[in-house]
């Protein structure tokens, strides 16, 4: 297993580095018959795209995707779906000065430790370009998931210290930093701004929510929604930490207060975040991501180099002060991705659904 595939029936592979000519994926499992119109794909990825405001990395990438097979006079065919999207605005020079050193907080040492090489240009194949290739599938996934009246929706809930109060979903686009709060928005954009000014970065944390979504889903025991929920999320590059429901707050709460009550027509609050025995509920699945400061800031930093060497070196290029910006719509993909391979999965539990 070489790590590039993720998903049991709605199966995704991903390839490309940073800077090499393209990158890409292909999906596999996904059923016949799903109405696909290139421009919601295209959509999907100029959220995530760079360049798209001055609080983001300016390498301008348009992200065309290009689809390659498995679509077929407008509807998936059920065979394999390829889609490419060609790096165009590449500027390797800017890393010719680290070929060989180790970046600190980057993949640089691990990857070098693992394969005795690795692609300095733009961190290759650890580079977070790597997710445009996943955004694109789970446009796919969204499709279907909408077949079932389920609707995904993130947001950043937090910047630094800066966290948002109100979940005004309305708002999430209008501003530069997807946050659901317009105060704290304002706040977050003055704070990013500043950090940009001074050569540094900040994280953030996102929350995801999926709506619609019926009892049922997950495998036991090692397959749970929950789990592999877990797995999807921190498989994103600098994601750090994953909670579900309320997460490390319900270890403040006494059983009385953390069990979930139900009721006729479903639950009376929702701790849970949708899981219960990594089975869904019915209730709106909840999931939080920490999303650590981005590694490539100006800031002059010490390192070593591949001979063990003390070395002072600043990156220059073009790189996001918040990389949980554009990380929105990749947190998105991966839960509807998630939650359309459960989705088929689960028609095999029962003998009346096959």
């Amino acid at each position: 297993m070489a790590g590039n595939s993720f998903g049991n029936v709605f199966r995704i592979t991903t390839f490309g580095e940073s800077h090499g000519q393209a990158i890409g994926v292909i999906l596999d499992g996904c059923p016949a018959g799903i109405p696909i119109d290139i421009s919601e794909v295209q959509a999907q990825l100029d959220r995530r795209r760079p360049g798209q405001n001055d609080l983001v990395t300016q390498r301008q990438e348009k992200d065309e995707v290009h689809i390659l097979s498995g679509i077929f006079e407008g509807k998936t065919t059920g065979t394999p779906i390829g889609m490419i999207l060609y790096n165009i605005d590449m500027r390797s020079t800017d890393y010719d000065n680290l070929k060989n050193l180790f970046r600190p907080g980057h993949a640089d040492y691990t990857y070098f430790k693992k394969y005795g090489i690795r692609d300095h240009r733009g961190s290759g194949r650890a580079s977070a370009r790597e997710t445009a290739a996943r955004v694109a599938a789970g446009a796919i996934a969204l499709k279907l998931l909408a077949y079932y009246n389920i609707k995904i929706t993130g947001y950043l809930i937090s910047i630094g210290t800066i966290k948002a109060v109100e979940r005004e979903i309305s708002i999430i686009e209008q501003n530069k930093v997807r946050c659901p709060d317009v105060n704290a928005a304002k706040k977050m954009e003055t704070y990013i701004q500043e950090l940009k000014d001074a050569g540094d970065s900040a994280g953030g944390v996102i929350e995801v929510i999926a709506k619609g979504v019926p009892p049922g889903l997950g495998e036991p025991v090692f397959d749970k929604l929950s789990a592999d929920l877990a797995k999807a999320m921190m498989s994103i590059n600098a994601v750090k930490g994953v909670e579900i429901g309320d997460g490390f707050a319900c270890t403040e709460l006494k059983g009385s207060e953390n069990n979930d009550s139900m009721l006729s027509d479903g639950f009376a609050t929702n701790h849970a975040g949708g899981i219960l025995g990594g089975i869904s509920t019915g209730a709106d699945i909840v999931v939080r991501v920490a999303v650590k400061p981005a590694s490539s800031i100006a800031k002059t930093q010490n390192t070593l180099d591949i001979q063990g060497n003390r070395v002072e070196f600043s990156i220059t290029g073009r790189h996001d002060p918040c990389v949980a910006i554009r990380a929105v719509p990749v947190v998105e993909a991966m839960m509807a991705i998630t939650l359309a391979d459960h989705l088929l999965r689960n028609r095999l539990s029962r003998l009346s659904d096959m």
